[in-house]
């Protein structure tokens, strides 16, 4: 841009943004508002009216005999232009005349018989040039001064080497390396805004050439390149680039900034919202892009630019499908010469580029993204025709390819752990980590894809690999957009403050349980209609005054060992043994004699205790915990069905359970699963108890079926509340459908994680390269969920409350273990320092109760308030 010039921004709509009257005037808004605010000439380029590039497309690609079919479809656009002129009070033969008459003539040129490339694109071409006539006619009326320019009079179309003839007139790049001459001659037109056309371009013969699909946020690009413009930005109907598409993926966060390269990553593996080709061209240009919401000014959209902060982690997941697989196999293929040309020259031959690769010493499998290639059932016979020539061919689909997409991936496989195991229960043909270390792909079966994006994206956030408290990158989630923000009521020892700072002064590190919120979801748990018992999993918290609490709400215990046993027993000594169930892990003989002994519920899970045993079960009266072939939860470590879990009767060995049963008069009165823990989907319980009751109709002596625990809570800032209503709704639901068994819960961790905190006193502050740390008078000895289940605690700093928080901590224990550290970069005031009292918050559960002596270090106290 010549010096002193004004500069340029260019605004980009979507079909949804000009289909209506109200998207206009917005459009012209804010165009007017750039213009005004920034100082600034703006070029807005637009699409065509929603869904009139399909059925311009079903035009060019219809035979010959259907032409029939052709002049109705066009007259069908007439007619639709001529109602959208009437909407916008405009006159449809004043302003869009000359062009419906050239729209109609195309459906009767000779070339159409042939379908030429150069026809399809002048008949493609019709919508945008449709849009963008009637809409700077419209912006004129309402007292905006736009002129109207042709696009095919500034983007130049390059034929790249290698390109099909199709690939050449119906998709094609654009020079965009613009100079000061280019700019001067742009900036000669007359009117201060100018309205363009996406998706559209000059092809070498003169003629016209297509971007192709998502040609026009490419169209825009182009524009802001050559233009050396302020900014490019993409307005849209969704807020931004999100970490996964929300459609499938509700908590998907809005990526708030990214750098070119990520931006770039996460449009080419599936984010709809940019085309991919739209990026390079500001890249080069150094021109900041930004996607925003035509409805939703508010929001911060995504901006991408060279200067977004490099945050290590994974930005976002997507999903492609049709995605193609091309397996090649040949003994001879190892250390021959010149075999991968061969390979790839065939490609090349029939117009299609590759997208993954996988070889090893006797295979070479690639991928093909239809949305970058004419892939159809005639290229592919005629691709593996000229494969096979050289080798065996196998093609796979449809298949999915599934990709993680961010800076440092190769650092992040130590956090991958679920998201591992979770494909390996899937038949993965390909995995691809990219040489820029910034995606890995897996490629599934298109038909296991289905649902795994939510499980993922969850994995990817619990085992730390998606840093989405990175406020620098991630805004707020769908939910939070589309639904509004849940407001949390203050946690319970916000207004204790006071009094936990005294017992602090006691000696830390300590735990405080505050015994009304036990109390408050005892209740809650209690009010539902459907749940006829309850039993609290005391290994969650065995604080005595937390038992005695949750009992007197009228909830039974649950226990895994002799020593629980004794233990309720000692600190309830009047509570009936019915109301007590004891459901051990491979616990040894002695323990199931002792349980029997005191008269209460046992639980069994394997067939094999009752043939080394025969005399210790003979005629008892049992419980049947089953696992139903998979697991649930927040980490891999508590899942507690499927074959790797040490838990459960598997149901295949059902029958044989029953069968040895019966030959001791062993009677099953109740049938049990518990699947995992932090499970979040409220329809969860519903389905065990559905898969339960179905099995229980065969035995015909059950009585009771128990669905488990595992209720969640919400750890993180952002994290839902679990959804008890719908949960409730479930249960109900499908008690209606089995009313003649007893359901049973067995929750530990709802009733008592939030209910506790951890104090600890600050011991030091310390800097090491840029991370600062600071120290407490316990770590992973006194709250060891951290370390073993990557888990997330909020960290407060209690004596400075009110100061806000402002600087990145980790937050580490005295314990000689790289381990120790109980959460990263956490937000605490800068003035943190020794004698600080810290509040490590939701520790109720499985905090104390999994404490140790590790280095020696003496065992937190415990104290209770309410």
């Amino acid at each position: 841009m010549t010096a002193g010039a004004t500069p340029w921004v260019v605004l980009k709509f979507g079909g949804t943004s000009v289909s209506r009257r109200n998207r206009w005037d917005t459009i012209g808004r804010l165009a007017s508002k750039r213009m005004a605010e920034d100082g600034v000439r703006v070029l807005v380029v637009v699409s065509a009216l929603s869904g009139v590039t399909n059925e311009l497309q079903a035009i060019a690609n219809a035979p010959i005999e259907a032409r029939d079919d052709i002049a109705g479809r066009i007259a069908a656009l007439v007619e639709r232009h001529r109602a959208f002129c009437a909407e916008l009070e405009l006159d449809a033969d004043a302003v869009l005349g000359e062009r419906l008459v050239a729209l109609q003539a195309l459906g009767s040129d000779p070339r159409a018989a042939q379908r030429a490339l150069d026809w399809q694109a002048e008949v493609l071409a019709q919508g945008e040039l449709l849009s963008s006539t009637l809409g700077a006619a419209y912006l004129r009326t309402q007292g905006h001064d736009f002129g109207w320019c042709d696009a095919r009079d500034w983007l130049d179309a390059v034929s790249l080497p290698n390109a099909s003839p199709w690939a050449q007139r119906l998709s094609v790049n654009c020079r965009h390396n613009g100079d000061a001459a280019f700019v001067e001659r742009f900036t000669r037109q007359a009117a201060p805004m100018l309205i363009s056309q996406g998706f559209i371009a000059r092809h070498g013969d003169g003629g016209t050439a297509i971007l192709g699909r998502g040609g026009s946020d490419t169209s825009a690009a182009y524009f802001g390149a050559l233009l050396k413009a302020k900014r490019v930005e993409i307005w849209t109907d969704v807020p931004g680039m999100f970490t996964a598409n929300p459609r499938d993926v509700p908590d998907a966060r809005l990526l708030t900034r990214l750098d070119y390269a990520e931006a770039q990553e996460i449009a080419t593996t599936g984010a709809k919202v940019l085309h991919p080709r739209s990026i390079a061209p500001c890249r080069d240009a150094g021109v900041p892009m930004a996607i925003l919401d035509t409805e939703r000014f508010d929001l911060p959209g995504t901006r991408i630019d060279a200067s977004a902060a490099t945050v290590p982690g994974v930005k976002a997941i997507s999903r492609r499908n049709g995605i193609v697989l091309v397996s090649m196999e040949s003994i001879g293929m190892w250390q021959q010469v010149g075999f991968l040309a061969d390979v790839f020259e065939r490609f090349k031959r029939h117009g299609l580029s590759v997208d993954l690769i996988g070889s090893s010493e006797t295979n070479v499998t690639v991928s093909l993204d239809p949305s970058e290639n004419l892939v159809n059932s005639n290229v592919l016979e005629a691709l593996s025709a000229d494969l096979a020539e050289v080798c065996r061919v196998k093609v796979i689909a449809p298949c999915a390819a599934i990709t993680l997409v961010g800076r440092g991936m190769r650092s992040l496989l130590h956090k991958l752990s679920d998201v591992w195991a979770t494909f390996g229960r899937e038949r993965v043909h390909l995995i691809s980590q990219s040489s820029n270390d910034l995606n890995l792909t897996f490629v599934i079966d298109e038909a296991d894809a289905d649902g795994m994006l939510p499980q993922l994206h969850a994995e990817l956030i619990r085992g730390g690999a998606m840093p989405v408290l990175d406020a620098s990158v991630f805004g707020p989630s769908w939910r939070e957009i589309a639904h509004g923000k849940v407001e949390r009521a203050p946690a319970w020892w916000v207004g204790a403050r006071g009094a936990l700072l005294q017992h602090a002064q006691a000696g830390t590190p300590r735990y405080v349980y505050d015994l009304a919120t036990v109390r408050e979801r005892a209740r809650g748990l209690l009010a539902v209609p459907a749940i006829d018992r309850c039993f609290y999993a005391i290994k969650a918290n065995p604080n005595a005054a937390v038992l005695r609490a949750i009992v007197g709400e009228g909830f039974g215990l649950e226990c895994v060992s002799q020593a629980e046993l004794d233990h309720v027993f000692a600190t309830v000594p009047n509570l009936s043994p019915q109301r007590v169930l004891f459901t051990p892990s491979f616990a040894p003989r002695r323990e199931y004699e002792a349980a029997f002994a005191r008269g209460v519920t046992v639980t069994l899970d394997n067939v094999e205790a009752l043939q080394r045993w025969p005399e210790v079960f003979r005629d008892r009266t049992l419980w049947l915990r089953l696992d139903l072939g998979h697991g649930e939860g927040h980490h891999e470590k508590v899942k507690t069905g499927g074959v790797a879990a040490k838990f459960g009767l598997p149901v295949a060995r059902f029958d044989a359970f029953l069968a040895e049963a019966r030959k001791l008069n062993v009677r099953i009165s109740g049938l049990h699963a518990h699947l995992g823990s932090g499970i979040d989907d409220p329809r969860h319980w519903r389905g065990v108890y559905a898969e339960l009751a179905g099995l229980a109709d065969s035995v015909g002596t059950i009585e009771t079926i128990d669905i488990g625990g595992g209720l969640p809570i919400p750890y993180t800032p952002d994290a839902q509340p679990f959804d008890l209503a719908a949960w409730r709704d479930g249960l109900d639901e499908i008690k209606a459908a089995y009313p003649r068994y007893g359901l049973v819960i067995e929750p530990g961790r709802y009733l008592v994680a939030e209910s506790g905190v951890l104090l600890l006193g600050v011991t030091q502050v310390v800097e090491k390269d840029g991370v600062r740390r600071v120290g407490g008078d316990a770590g992973m000895n006194a709250l060891m969920r951290p370390a073993m289940y990557e888990a997330y605690h909020g960290i407060h700093n209690l004596s400075r409350l009110d100061d806000g928080a402002g600087v990145a901590f980790d937050v580490v224990g005295p314990i000689c273990e790289s381990g120790d550290v109980l959460g990263r970069s956490r937000l605490l005031p800068a003035a943190t320092s020794e004698g600080d009292v810290l509040l490590v918050a939701d520790a109720g559960a499985y905090g104390m109760a999994m404490a140790n002596t590790y280095n020696l270090r003496a065992l937190p106290a415990e104290d209770v308030i309410g």
